[in-house]
């Protein structure tokens, strides 16, 4: 077991499997959440005529390649600088070679558009689009703060809605923009990444989400002109306040986490990894408030499920890396 366990845990670590869950919250959330609003959200047809089974494991497997592509392209590409600054990581450890980290670049993308193709072609050119976005954040993007961070939270969305890209209801789709560029630009200053985030980037990066924010909420005020304008008449004006309760507790957790650990990669880390559980409350948060009680069970088991999953892996790394022994 304890070889098996060596052997996988490269690839885990590669793919950060830990925090995936909240990538396929997303895309559920917009499944079930387009399923249930009915005509309202103009379902497309493969939504509308599948079974939520099929879509909802066609989703997954859609976030899951996406977000493993990203990590282990990220991983790819950051071979030379891992080598001098985190020689532990499995690329410059040896743990996986450089051909299987290739392979499993293309396989998870592939895996992606299969995934995409139970939801529509329209889906399947998103995912391609979604993907070549997260090579150019990967390969310049996050050495530009002032654009690399306006592109995260824009990957964050794009993946989203890939089900549905003509969604009505554009609220939950930009809180998941804004907050994965807080959180991003967050862990990038208490991690101290280079280059650092400055004055002008901070500028243009605010430019940027306003930018994007303006027309991400046309988009949904032109979609349902005649029914409501940026907020719809047939969402619940409650529905908005337990993701506003959640991003408030977020501010004081993430707050809480700085003041124990100090600046640094630590906190920095608890800050990314509960910035990804978040995504999946807000989802759970968006289909309570609006009364979509089954759908909000079904994700709030997903979200369980991921945390306990995320938990033990962790556990796992940690019996692996320093494992137990006795004590004279």
């Amino acid at each position: 077991m304890r070889r098996m366990l060596l052997r996988l845990a490269p690839v885990l670590h590669l793919t950060r499997v830990t925090t995936a869950f909240a990538a396929v919250a997303n895309v559920w959330f917009v499944i079930l959440w387009t399923r249930a609003s009915g005509e309202h959200e103009g379902a497309p047809a493969a939504l509308r005529d599948t079974a939520a089974w099929v879509l909802l494991l066609g989703g997954a497997v859609n976030a899951l390649g996406l977000f493993a592509y990203g990590a282990a392209m990220n991983d790819l590409l950051d071979i030379r600088r891992d080598r001098m600054f985190h020689p532990e990581r499995p690329l410059p450890s040896g743990g996986i070679s450089i051909d299987w980290a290739i392979a499993l670049v293309v396989g998870t993308l592939m895996s992606a558009v299969l995934g995409a193709s139970v939801l529509g072609m329209g889906a399947v050119l998103l995912t391609l689009v979604v993907g070549a976005a997260v090579f150019f954040y990967n390969a310049v993007g996050k050495f530009v703060p002032a654009i690399g961070l306006v592109l995260l939270g824009l990957i964050y969305a794009g993946q989203m809605v890939v089900p549905n890209l003509r969604l009505v209801f554009v609220w939950p789709v930009w809180l998941v923009m804004t907050h994965s560029l807080l959180v991003g630009g967050l862990s990038h200053v208490l991690g101290r990444k280079v280059p650092g985030v400055s004055r002008r980037a901070t500028v243009v990066a605010v430019m940027g989400w306003a930018f994007w924010t303006a027309a991400m909420l046309y988009a949904g005020w032109w979609r349902a002109s005649g029914d409501g304008g940026l907020w719809p008449e047939w969402v619940m004006g409650r529905a908005a306040i337990w993701p506003a309760v959640l991003a408030a507790l977020f501010v004081a957790m993430a707050w809480r986490k700085v003041r124990v650990h100090g600046a640094g990669p630590r906190a920095a880390e608890k800050v990314a990894r509960y910035g990804a559980l978040w995504l999946a409350l807000y989802a759970c948060a968006w289909l309570g408030g609006q009364g979509y009680w089954n759908e909000g069970m079904i994700l709030g088991a997903l979200t369980l499920a991921g945390f306990l999953g995320m938990t033990v892996l962790r556990e796992l790394y940690g019996v692996l890396e320093r494992p137990l022994g006795y004590r004279r």
